[in-house]
This record gives C-alpha cells, structure tokens and sequence, in this order.
C-alpha cells in the first residue's frame, strides 16, 4: 500500500488555490522583506526625460564650459613640452587628463545628481517612505541551481524579455526615424566651426533623448500597471492560510473559548460565595434570579452581587433558601436588573424605587423596620 497526500495535487500548495485577496498582515510583511509593487522602468524613464529637458536648457552652458576646460588644459601641453625639449612625460600626460576628467564630472555633476534624485522620488511616490535592508540580506536559497532555473523559465522572465524587445525595437524605431532627416546636417560638421557644431550636436542629441523618454515613459506605465497586477496575484492567499493567519492573530477559538469557559467559571464560583451576603433574591420566578445587598457604609446605591438565569437562577435560589435569604418574586423587576445590571454594579437610579419597595418588604419582614 502507497501513502499519498491529495493536497500534493493541489494547486499552490496546502489549502488549495490561491484565490482569496492578501491580508493587511501579509502585505505589511512583504512590504518589510522588501517586496512591493514597484516598476523600475518609471525611475529610470524619469530619469532621463529629466536629464535631456534639463540638458535641452544648459546645453549651451555646458559647451562653454568643456571648451574652457580643454582651452586651459590644450594651453599647458606647449609649456609643459617646451619645458622638456619636445618631449612631454608620462607622469604630465596623466596628471592632464586627470584634471580634465575631474572638471568634466563637476561640468556633469549637477545633472547627474538630478536625474538620481527623480529617480529616488518616483520609487517613494510608488511604494511610500519605509526603507529596509531585507533585500540585501543573503539568502541561501538563491543558491539553489533548481530556484535559479525556475526564475530563468518563468513567466516573469518572459514578460521581461519581451519588454526589452520592446524597449529595443521601438527606441531603434525613433532613432532612426529621427536622424534619417539629419544625416544631411550631421555630414555638414566638417563644415561648420566649433560652436555650430556643437549647438547641433547637443540640439539633436537633446531632442532625441526626449522622444526616447517619452516613448520609456509610455512603457513604464503598462509596466507600473502590470507590476501591480502581478504582485497582487503572487500575494493571493489560500483559505486555509487566511485561518492559519487569523489563529496566529487572535488565537486558536477552540482554545480561547476554553480560557473564556474557565474565566466564567471562576467568576461564578465567586459570584456564589457572595451570595450569602445577599439582603434579597429578586426572581421571575422560575428563569431569572438576581441578588442584592444593600450596604449604606460601602455604597450610596444597592449593589447586584449575583443574578443567574435557569439553571444558575435555581442554584442561586437553591443557596438563598439554604442561608434564609428572602426570595420575592417580581417578573418585570428582574427582568430588568438581569438585562441592565452587571454583577457588581450599583442599580440605576431609575431602578431605585422598585428596588427600594422590594428592601423596605424584606425589612420589614426581617423585622429590622
């Protein structure tokens, strides 16, 4: 005989199909493992349409400021090489191309840095401010080859791979229909001086990179759509996780009403070793009973020590005979007090009355007035 488990045949896993929405419990999970809805393509395309409308702007101030930049730095090699007899060291040569390296990345600098900080501000518009270093802890599962081989075969890997077809056909569509009413222009270079060429240059450069962007920037809206989509699908739960998750919350309810059994319990084996305190039982007769002890020195009203009903109203009753406390019966009266009154608490001002007339009888028949 072959043991088998018929949930190894269902789908996703154990509980069945995933098909119950995620839990606020699960989503804030995620969101501290790292996990979330996100799409890297809208941080990169604004990135860049930022940096070429920026670059549209100072690209003229920029050229200025190469040109400056290589003025005195081509200016140093006559000094440098009539110093050294026609000849210009190694150690110069570098120490140039240093110094114009360094002054190119400050010329950049601040573009640079813009299009990383749109790029940081779309990422916080999409998930929210709650950074976390989950992500980069390491995990020996992403070792496993057989993991490795699931994520290089999956669906996700497909969309990603037409995605990049997609980005890579249509961005090598524009550029070639835009620059195929350039090339005239851009053969001309030869033909114009130093600052023609550059304005053309950066003019056509700039405005390429915006049609580009904006084209990224299309593609990265059906990307944020579908990474949403997708990472709801992936936090689906199945019914069976949803009550693991709810007994993980709350508590197993097969143990919880046990403790709420045993709380009762003890709250009734004090509610009847009161009991005998009580100056009066109140009944309906036969389902309610409530006690009442009336005592000026503790508290200005009387004060409901016990009240039961059927079975617990006849024990109450039961030890009210056997310590000779009086039992009156009035419907309306312990209807009320066991609806309203807490065991424990004072009886309510609109009760006072009724309550009163039931003590003055008791009194009375007790001979204490």
């Amino acid at each position: 005989m072959l043991e088998y488990d018929l949930q190894f045949f269902a789908a996703e896993g154990m509980g069945g199909e995933k098909t119950e929405p995620a839990t606020e419990k699960k989503l804030s999970d995620a969101r501290k493992e790292g996990q979330v809805a996100k799409s890297r393509e809208i941080a990169n395309g604004l990135g860049l349409l930022t940096v070429f409308l920026v670059l549209k702007i100072w690209v003229g101030h920029m050229g200025y400021q190469f040109i400056n930049v290589f003025s005195v730095i081509y200016g140093r090699i006559p000094e440098v090489v009539t110093f050294w007899h026609g000849n210009m060291p190694q150690q110069d040569t570098a120490v140039a191309f240093r110094q114009m390296l360094l002054q190119a990345i400050i010329i950049m600098a601040p573009l640079l840095l813009l299009g990383l900080v749109v790029a940081f501000l779309s990422d916080v518009v999409q998930v929210g401010w709650k950074p976390t270093s989950k992500p980069l802890h390491p995990k020996f599962s992403k070792l496993n080859p057989l993991s490795g081989f699931k994520r290089i075969f999956s669906v996700n890997a497909l969309v990603e791979l037409i995605k990049s077809i997609l980005k890579i056909g249509l961005i090598t569509y524009i550029c070639y229909n835009y620059l195929k009413d350039k090339w005239p222009l851009l053969f001309s270079l030869y033909d114009m001086d130093l600052m023609q060429a550059i304005a053309l240059i950066g003019g056509t450069v700039t405005d390429l990179g915006i049609r580009v962007s904006l084209v990224y920037m299309i593609i990265s809206a059906a990307d944020f759509i579908y990474q949403k989509y997708k990472f709801s699908k992936d936090m689906r739960m199945t019914k069976q996780e949803i009550k693991e998750e709810y007994k993980q919350q709350e508590g197993d309810p097969q143990i919880k009403g046990r403790i709420r059994q045993k709380m009762q319990e003890a709250s009734r084996r004090r509610m009847m070793q009161n009991l005998p305190q009580a100056d009066v039982v109140i009944t309906n007769p036969t389902h309610y009973a409530v006690a009442i002890k009336y005592d000026p020195e503790v508290a200005d009203a009387p004060i409901v020590i016990a009240k039961g009903e059927d079975y617990l109203a006849a024990k109450i009753k039961e030890i009210a005979r056997e310590h000779q406390i009086e039992i009156v019966e009035n419907k309306p009266l312990a209807r009320m007090l066991y609806a309203n009154v807490d065991v424990g608490q004072a009886v309510p001002p609109e009760l006072y009355q009724a309550v009163a007339e039931v003590l003055a009888f008791v009194y009375h028949l007790q001979g204490k007035v």
